[in-house]
């Protein structure tokens, strides 16, 4: 399992939702706190990953680059989010336990977007 592709996944998920809403790498790296070169390079990766790019690179001009979340990378997303959603109902009975096992107020994450 070592060295796999990492298709999808959270921070991926976030990361083109970001550029979704920015229109651009650059914007939705600064909004996410990361380089400019770690979000181009999880675009990339993420794009190889699939069949067809989930996002689309415009090349610059006089109003410069930009960047596009394709239909594909909505539906790709969109569908991610549903099996978040399912895997965190699926386990909320066993969180709850777990939490009371805890000694104190730590916070747990859980993703339950």
């Amino acid at each position: 399992m070592m060295g796999e592709l990492t298709a999808m996944g959270p921070g991926r998920a976030d990361l083109i939702d970001a550029i979704a809403r920015t229109g651009s790498i650059s914007a939705a790296a600064r909004e996410m706190g990361m380089s400019y070169r770690r979000a181009w390079l999880l675009v990339e990766s993420t794009n190889a990953a699939f069949v067809a790019p989930l996002v689309v690179a415009n090349t610059g001009g006089s109003g410069g680059g930009g960047a596009t979340v394709t239909d594909f990378g909505r539906d790709v997303v969109a569908r991610y989010r549903a099996m978040e959603r399912k895997a965190a109902a699926s386990i909320a009975a066993d969180f709850a336990t777990f939490g009371k096992l805890l000694a104190g107020p730590a916070v747990m994450e859980h993703s339950g977007k």
